[in-house]
């Protein structure tokens, strides 16, 4: 076996609950591999296996930076991460979707046919579509800061489904508010 069909090592931990249940983080040495919540340990670690071969270790220690931002984020504290992304076993087409969601900025959102223009493919809006389906990094993609071209909401992954991302916008909403109030 050659060193890349070796499993990869990946550490996860959990938090306690947040306002979308607990939260869970997989992280391997290039950075972040996977976020969820409000599912079990078992369906966690089904989920990092999705994106290829892995040895998964509890380890809370390597995901702790991690889960205080994520925490922080779910609290209305925190508006960017500083987390790095591993893009391992990811198509090139789900990285740019991916990376161009990431430069939505809090509190604003961007359509389906706008990530798809601006990763220069304007008639890919569906295909833009099932790569946020598949997201693996909940939040630190923000996938639920994109919408439809009439500006509802489609499609949320995470459970709970659309109602998590209406919940998620208006926690960026108010915190947007707020901001600039301030």
């Amino acid at each position: 076996m050659s060193s890349q069909q070796q499993p990869k090592t990946i550490w996860i931990g959990e938090t306690a609950p947040t306002p979308l249940g607990p939260l869970w983080a997989a992280v391997s040495e290039k950075g972040l591999w996977a976020v969820s919540y409000d599912i079990p340990r078992e369906q966690f670690e089904a989920a990092v296996l999705e994106r290829g071969a892995a040895q998964i270790h509890y380890a809370p220690e390597r995901t702790a930076a991690a889960l205080q931002q994520l925490g922080e984020f779910l609290a209305g504290a925190r508006k960017t991460f500083s987390l790095a992304v591993d893009w391992t076993g990811m198509t090139d087409f789900q990285i740019e979707v991916r990376r161009a969601t990431m430069a939505i900025p809090y509190g604003e959102v961007s359509s389906y046919g706008e990530v798809a223009a601006q990763v220069g493919r304007p008639r890919a809006a569906r295909a833009v579509g099932g790569v946020q389906a598949s997201n693996p990094i909940s939040f630190v993609i923000p996938c639920h800061r994109v919408l439809g071209a009439d500006g509802s909401l489609h499609g949320y992954g995470g459970s709970g489904g659309l109602r998590t991302k209406a919940w998620l916008l208006e926690l960026e909403r108010q915190q947007h508010i707020l901001d600039k109030t301030i």
